[in-house]
């Protein structure tokens, strides 16, 4: 998992509330479990004007104009603005990973759904909760100037704004440290590999009958 550490990035704006995971990647593009290729469906019933449906070349389907990232200002964007209760519905981890690989990294909302606010940390995306007043005053800034970035420093637990303005958050210090050394739940496990092979050896020579037993 790429780690997480200072995030610079365009913010483009999802100005609706309760946005679903079916929402974000519909049904048909779950077939896959591979993590990648998900991007350009990506929120697929909203960008385009056709039914998608997996494999499609999407270059050349007509998209729909008035959504907030076919616009060319919000080109690149890696900061999503959401609103309340983002990523409910069905508790599938494809979200996260479409989410990824469009390009986001972070996520400003004032809520999330549970299982979907887990599911991010878990895939490098970082869920940023905050009152819904300065989500407001976000979203005006980001429709009032073309290009508006924010920086995110993790560790300082900082959203950096072009006028200086800090903006601080909250995240969970098991979560912080998993983001800032790029570890998932394989990359935890695996930070032990040392003690398990040990563990494994011992119990093969106290029990060899088992491990004999295994094809």
């Amino acid at each position: 998992m790429e780690k997480f550490t200072v995030l610079q990035g365009i913010a483009a704006p999802m100005d609706r509330a309760n946005v679903d995971t079916d929402m974000i990647i519909p049904k048909q593009f779950l077939k896959s479990i591979k993590r990648t290729g998900f991007g350009v469906n990506l929120f697929d019933e909203l960008r385009y004007l056709d039914e998608g449906y997996p494999g499609q070349d999407c270059s050349v389907r007509p998209i729909n104009e008035d959504f907030a990232l076919n616009k060319p200002r919000y080109n690149g964007a890696s900061i999503l603005l959401a609103r309340e209760n983002f990523g409910c519905g069905s508790s599938r981890e494809h979200a996260p990973w479409a989410l990824v690989d469009y390009g986001f990294r972070a996520i400003l909302a004032p809520s999330y759904a549970d299982i979907f606010f887990n599911n991010s940390f878990k895939n490098g995306l970082l869920p940023i909760v905050l009152e819904e007043n300065i989500v407001d005053d976000l979203f005006k800034s980001t429709e009032a100037n073309d290009g508006y970035q924010l920086t995110i420093d993790l560790d300082a637990q900082l959203i950096k704004r072009p006028d200086g303005d800090d903006i601080p958050f909250d995240v969970d210090p098991f979560r912080k440290h998993c983001l800032l050394n790029g570890l998932d739940d394989i990359g935890l496990t695996l930070q032990d590999a040392d003690a398990i092979r040990e563990f494994e050896g011992g119990w093969k020579q106290q029990c060899p009958w088992l491990f004999g037993a295994i094809k």
